[in-house]
């Protein structure tokens, strides 16, 4: 009798676990993402990427002449720390997921190099369709004080089990 290790190596088979569907979702239920903190080169990158040069962002001087006690991330900085693809959701919805639909953002306290945030994605409302759903979740993001830095929602199109 073979066990698994004499099949081949199918990479279709390297995965987080098995597919789960718009019905296996629950309200409240709540994916975690991991934590991450800002740093000097993350605010660079962000920079690169973004072609934003305010030097609110990346001049020390200029931030703490206007008060700040570092550099300030841009909140599209923050808001990216919520991205589904650091957690589990889309691990765990495997080939279920159709697509990103949209995201909203409120920046709630100020974000500085250094600080770690801790961001959490949240079942908040399902919409079932008749071959798809659309998951809304609630996204929330917390510094390593505790205080709640940016909440938002995120919109994903969920394909519904095959018949």
């Amino acid at each position: 009798m073979a066990d698994a290790s004499d099949r081949p190596f199918d990479p279709a088979d390297h995965r987080f676990g098995p597919t789960h569907w718009f019905e296996d979702l629950q309200l409240g239920q709540k994916f975690y993402i991991n934590s991450r903190t800002q740093t000097e080169a993350m605010f660079a990158a962000f920079q690169s990427a973004s072609g934003d040069n305010h030097p609110i962002h990346y001049n020390r001087e200029y931030c703490k002449a206007r008060g700040h006690r570092d550099l300030l991330a841009h909140g599209l900085q923050v808001a990216i720390q919520g991205a589904a693809g650091g957690g589990i959701f889309p691990h765990f919805i495997g080939d279920s997921l159709i697509g990103f639909l949209e995201q909203s953002s409120r920046f709630l306290k100020p974000v500085y190099c250094g600080d770690t945030l801790y961001p959490m994605l949240e079942v908040s409302k399902l919409q079932a369709g008749r071959t798809t759903g659309v998951v809304t979740m609630k996204l929330t993001i917390h510094n390593q004080a505790g205080m709640l830095v940016c909440d938002g929602q995120h919109k994903y199109l969920v394909r519904k089990r095959p018949q």
